[in-house]
C-alpha cells in the first residue's frame, strides 16, 4: 500500500508539473513564424493550429507595468512567462524617469520580453492618451472632447489625431485608449469632458476623422464606453452618483441614436472597442452577451478585438473570480484588461476550456481577431525609431487653434475684444494653472493643480500678448479698464468627477469661484468671467452682474489659444455642445428631447456668439 501511495504522489506530481509546463514556458527557444508570404488571414490561422491553450489564454490578458510605488502588475519576467499579449500604463504610471527616452526604454523592455516568450508574439502596449500623450510630461495637451465638439472641425479632429499618434509612437506605445464616443445626458457626469456633448451628428462628424488621424501611425485607436455610457441614471452609479451606472433604454433609442455612433468607428477602421463599466436596462456591459456579441460583432460586423475596461470584471455576476472571467469570455470580450489579477485570469481561462464552460472556438475568435490588429497595425515588424519631437512648433500651433476654435461666448456687453493696450486685472482659481486648465487625464489619472507640465497659463498668455499692464491682485483694480476672472472646476476623472450640485464652489468647484464674483459684483469695472470647467456649473444667479462670458472648457496648455480671440485677432467660432442649464433640475434635459425648449435654459445648445453680437 505504502508503495502504491509513493507511485500515486510521483503521477500527480508529474501531472502538475507538464500542467505548470502548459502553463507558463520559461525554456529559453526561438520561436517559430509562419511563412511571410502568406496573408494575414493564412498567417493568423497557422498560430491558431500551433499555439498552446496557454499561449492563446496569454494573449487574451491585458496587465498593468509593475512600478516600484505600489502598482503591483507584470513584470518583464512574467510577460515573457504567460505570453501577455498587452501591457498598459494606466492613468498616473509612469516611467523612472517622465521623458521620451524614459517611456521608450520601458516600452522596448516589454517588447523584448514578449518576444523571448515561447511563441515569440510581440505586445501591444495601451496607453490613456485622451487630449495628447497627457501622461508623458511636456507633451503638447489639447483641448478635451467637449472642447473640440464645441470648434466642431473634423479637420482638426483629424489633425489632433495625427498629433497625438505621432508623440505617442515615439515612446513606443501602439494603443491608445481614445476615442470616447458616447453622447452625454446628465452633465453632472464626472466624464462629462470626455464626451463630444449631446448631439449624435456632431459626433458622427468628428469620431471618423480623429480614428484615421490617430491611426496613421500605427496607434490602435479604441472606441469606448460600449455603450450609452453617458445616459446613466444619477444614483445608480459609484458612490451613489452618476459614473459606472444604470442605463434605462428602449431599444428603438438604442438603434436610432446610439449605435450608429459605433457604426461610424467601425466603418472608419477603428480596431478596438472597450466595453463601458454601466449597465444597459440591469444588465452589466461586461456580461451583455447579446450586445457584444450579436449586436457588436454581429450586426454591427466588428472585426477589430473586443477589451475590457481597467478591473471590470469585478463587477460582473459570479460567485468567484473565475467565474467572472468565464462569464466576461462567453460575453465576447477578446481581451481582459486585468491589470493585477493577470495570473488568475489566465488560470480562470485555462480553467473554463478544461472545465467545458468556454469553447476552443470562442478562445480562437478571441485569439483571430487580437492577432488580426497585430499584424495589421505592423507589431510584427521592428518598430521605427521616431525622434523625440514633442511640443513641436505645428503641434502647438495645432493646439492654439483647437482651443480658440473650442471656446464659446455667451455673453458681451460690447467689452470684447480688448484692445492690447488696455489695463487688465487677471485673477481667480484658473488664471495661473497649468493642471486646472488641463483638467483630468494629465500627468496623473486624476489630474492636479500646479505647475505640471510645460505650457502657458491663461495669466501667462495675457501678460506675452498685451502693451498694457497686467495685475493680478484686487489691490490694484482701481488702475484697470476691465476684469478677466478665470472661474474653474477642480481636476478630477471618472466617478471622483461625479458632481451632485453643479455649483461653482460645490463638490466640484472651488470656494474661491464664489468669493471672487460677489467681491466683484459692485467693482464698478467691466467683468468678463471665463469658466474653465468640464461641466457647465450653474451660473443663473452670477450671471447679470457679467458684462461678458467665455466658456473655455478644459483647453489643456495653450493659453494664448483664449488670448489670440479675447484680443480679437480671431473671431469666436465655437457653439455649446450641450444645453447649459438654468436650473439644477434641468440637467439631463437634452436638445433630442421631443419637449426641448431652447429659451427654458440659461443657454440652449448649439448656443454661441461672435463678435458684434450683443447680449
Amino acid at each position: 500500500m505504502k508503495k502504491l501511495i509513493i507511485l500515486f504522489t510521483l503521477l500527480l506530481t508529474s501531472f502538475t508539473l507538464i500542467a505548470c509546463k502548459d502553463q507558463i514556458d520559461t525554456e529559453d527557444v526561438t520561436p517559430t513564424y509562419p511563412d511571410h508570404l502568406l496573408t494575414i488571414e493564412e498567417k493568423v490561422n497557422w498560430w491558431l493550429e500551433n499555439l498552446t491553450l496557454a499561449e492563446k489564454a496569454g494573449q487574451m490578458i491585458q496587465a498593468e507595468r509593475t512600478t516600484n510605488n505600489g502598482i503591483t502588475g507584470a513584470t518583464a519576467i512574467q510577460t515573457t512567462n504567460y505570453n501577455l499579449g498587452s501591457i498598459l500604463n494606466g492613468g498616473g504610471n509612469v516611467p523612472p524617469v517622465n521623458t521620451v527616452s524614459g517611456w521608450k526604454t520601458m516600452a522596448n523592455t516589454y517588447r523584448q520580453a514578449s518576444l523571448k516568450s515561447s511563441s515569440g508574439i510581440p505586445i501591444i502596449y495601451g496607453i490613456d492618451a485622451v487630449h495628447g500623450h497627457n501622461n508623458l510630461k511636456n507633451a503638447t495637451i489639447f483641448p478635451l472632447n467637449i472642447g473640440l465638439a464645441a470648434a466642431n472641425n473634423k479637420e482638426l479632429m483629424r489633425a489632433i489625431g495625427e498629433a497625438t499618434a505621432y508623440e505617442v509612437s515615439q515612446t513606443g506605445m501602439n494603443m491608445n485608449f481614445s476615442p470616447s464616443i458616447g453622447l452625454i445626458k446628465d452633465k453632472r457626469w464626472g466624464r462629462t469632458y470626455e464626451t463630444f456633448g449631446e448631439n449624435p451628428e456632431v459626433v458622427l462628424e468628428l469620431i471618423g476623422p480623429y480614428i484615421e488621424g490617430l491611426q496613421r501611425f500605427g496607434v490602435i485607436a479604441t472606441a469606448k464606453h460600449f455603450i450609452a455610457d453617458g445616459y446613466t441614471i444619477y444614483g445608480t452609479g459609484m458612490d451613489g452618483g452618476l459614473d459606472r451606472g444604470n442605463v434605462e433604454m428602449s431599444e428603438e433609442e438604442l438603434i436610432n441614436i446610439h449605435l450608429p455612433l459605433y457604426q461610424e468607428a467601425i466603418d472608419a477602421g477603428v480596431k478596438s472597442i472597450m466595453i463601458s463599466y454601466s449597465s444597459l436596462n440591469g444588465i452589466r456591459m461586461h456580461e451583455h452577451k447579446t450586445m457584444i456579441t450579436d449586436v457588436l460583432k454581429g450586426d454591427l460586423g466588428f472585426q477589430g478585438f473586443v477589451i475590457s475596461d481597467y478591473q471590470a470584471t469585478n463587477d460582473v455576476t459570479g460567485a468567484t473570480f473565475k467565474d467572472k472571467i468565464i462569464t466576461t469570455v462567453n460575453a465576447g470580450i477578446d481581451m481582459l484588461m486585468e491589470p493585477h489579477q493577470f495570473r488568475e485570469a489566465h488560470q480562470a481561462i485555462l480553467a473554463g476550456v478544461n472545465e467545458g464552460r468556454i469553447t476552443m472556438a470562442r478562445i480562437d475568435d478571441a485569439v483571430s481577431r487580437i492577432l488580426t490588429v497585430k499584424y495589421e497595425m505592423g507589431l510584427f515588424e521592428e518598430p521605427e525609431n521616431i525622434p523625440a519631437d514633442l511640443r513641436n512648433i505645428e503641434n502647438l500651433n495645432l493646439a492654439r487653434q483647437a482651443v480658440r476654435e473650442s471656446l464659446v461666448l455667451l455673453k458681451n456687453n460690447n467689452v470684447l475684444p480688448f484692445s492690447k493696450d488696455q489695463n487688465l486685472l487677471v485673477i481667480g482659481p484658473g488664471s495661473n494653472n497649468i493642471g486646472i486648465q488641463s483638467g483630468g487625464w494629465t500627468i496623473t489619472w486624476q489630474g492636479q493643480s500646479g505647475d505640471i507640465t510645460e505650457g502657458t497659463t491663461i495669466l501667462e498668455a495675457f501678460q506675452e500678448v498685451s502693451q498694457g499692464q497686467i495685475y493680478t491682485s484686487l489691490n490694484d483694480l482701481d488702475k484697470v479698464d476691465a476684469v478677466v476672472l478665470v472661474l474653474a472646476e477642480k481636476p478630477s476623472a471618472e466617478w471622483f468627477g461625479d458632481s451632485n450640485d453643479l455649483a461653482l464652489d460645490g463638490k466640484t468647484g472651488y470656494v474661491e469661484n464664489v468669493q471672487l464674483l460677489n467681491q466683484l459684483r459692485s467693482s464698478g469695472k467691466p467683468v468678463i468671467a471665463i469658466l474653465v470647467s468640464g461641466k457647465p456649473l450653474l451660473m443663473t444667479d452670477y450671471i447679470d452682474d457679467l458684462d461678458g462670458f467665455v466658456m473655455a472648457f478644459l483647453p489643456g496648455t495653450e493659453g494664448l489659444g483664449i488670448t489670440d480671440v479675447l484680443y480679437g485677432d480671431y473671431n469666436f467660432t465655437g457653439r455649446l455642445p450641450y444645453t447649459y442649464p438654468k436650473l439644477l433640475s434641468q440637467v439631463t434635459e437634452t436638445m433630442l428631447d421631443a419637449s426641448y425648449h431652447p429659451s427654458a435654459y440659461l443657454f440652449p445648445y448649439g448656443y454661441g456668439l461672435s463678435y458684434g453680437e450683443v447680449t
